[in-house]
C-alpha cells in the first residue's frame, strides 16, 4: 500500500514538471510559430535570429517554433518520451549560447537562468520518463531511454552549426564594413 502512494506521487510529480514544463515551453515555440502571445511570429522571429549570423532565418525560425512548440506539447502529453524533452535541448542551448553567454547568470540581467534551468528540467524529465499520469501510459508507447541520446548529439550538432555559421556570418559581415 505504501509502495502505491509513493509510486503516485512520484507520477503525479512527473505530471506536474511535464505540466509546467511543457506548457510554457510550447506557449514560447507558438509565440516563434504563430506569433501568439505577442509573440514575433516566424517572420519576426527569422529576421532577429538572422540579425545574430544565424542564416537563413527562416530555417533557423522553423527549427527553434519546432523545438520549442513540439517538444513542449510532447512533453506536456507525456507522449513519445523521451522525444519531448530531447527536443527542448536544442533551442535551449542555443538560447544559452547565442542570446545570453557573457552576461551575469540572472534572467533580469539578460542571463541564462531561465534556458539553463529549461535544460535541467528537459534532462530529469528525459531521465525519468513521462510517469503514469501520460499518453505514453495510456497509449501503450514505449520508447527506450537510449533513444534520447541520438537526440541529444542532433542537438549538440544544431547549436555547433549554429554557432560556427554564425561566427562565419558576423565575420564577414565585419570585413565587409571594414572595406
Amino acid at each position: 500500500m505504501a509502495d502505491n502512494i509513493a509510486e503516485s506521487m512520484e507520477d503525479l510529480a512527473l505530471l506536474v514538471l511535464r505540466a509546467t514544463f511543457g506548457r510554457f515551453l510550447a506557449g514560447h515555440g507558438a509565440q516563434k510559430l504563430f506569433g501568439w502571445f505577442s509573440g514575433p511570429g516566424q517572420k519576426g522571429t527569422a529576421g532577429w535570429l538572422e540579425s545574430m549570423g544565424l542564416t537563413p532565418g527562416q530555417w533557423w525560425a522553423a527549427a527553434a517554433a519546432a523545438s520549442e512548440f513540439g517538444g513542449g506539447a510532447l512533453t506536456l502529453l507525456g507522449f513519445l518520451s523521451p522525444l519531448g524533452p530531447v527536443a527542448s535541448l536544442g533551442s535551449m542551448g542555443m538560447a544559452t549560447a547565442k542570446v545570453h553567454w557573457g552576461k551575469p547568470i540572472w534572467v533580469t540581467t539578460g542571463g541564462a537562468e531561465l534556458p539553463i534551468t529549461n535544460m535541467a528540467l528537459a534532462t530529469a524529465l528525459m531521465l525519468a520518463g513521462p510517469g503514469r499520469f501520460s499518453l505514453d501510459e495510456v497509449l501503450g508507447t514505449a520508447l527506450p531511454r537510449w533513444a534520447a541520446l541520438p537526440g541529444v548529439a542532433l542537438a549538440v550538432a544544431g547549436v555547433t552549426l549554429g554557432l560556427k555559421t554564425s561566427a562565419t556570418q558576423q565575420q564577414a559581415a565585419q570585413q565587409q564594413s571594414a572595406a
